[in-house]
């Protein structure tokens, strides 16, 4: 029996870029990894940010560790399309940067030369994705 990372996709949004979210984080996270991925508003984004980081803004993505193999990620897709065009994005494009972007704070990274350079390698390796989900 082969393991596999567990993707469990939620939403309080009624619209989000449809991705391979499993294989993505299965291949960054490796397998047996149990993911909670959700798509929320900037009301739920925003409580999120103030009870979990004391934080007054609203977030873009938002990434919470529950162990070594767990983990949740909480997308903004309002600010996501908003930002969207000023990173040169198509929506689903910066939603998929802002996913591989989490994954990696869950895998431990933080904000630095080699969590770019990772990003940047990651996104190349899925943006074929991206447009096949779009066309």
């Amino acid at each position: 029996m082969t393991t596999a990372t567990r993707v469990t996709t939620a939403a309080t949004v009624a619209e989000y870029p449809a991705l391979p979210y499993a294989m993505i984080a299965q291949g960054i996270l490796g397998a047996r990894y149990e993911l909670t991925l959700t798509f929320i508003g900037e009301a739920r984004a925003r409580r999120l940010n103030q009870t979990y980081r004391h934080k007054e803004y609203v977030p873009n993505v938002l990434s919470f560790p529950l162990g070594k193999e767990a983990g949740e990620i909480y997308i903004c897709t309002t600010v996501a399309k908003r930002e969207a065009p000023r990173y040169q994005h198509s929506y689903a494009e910066h939603v998929l940067f802002l996913f591989i972007h989490a994954l990696l704070h869950l895998k431990g990274y933080d904000h630095g030369a080699t969590m770019e350079s990772l990003e940047q390698r990651y996104r190349r390796k899925y943006s074929a994705h991206v447009e096949a989900s779009t066309s």
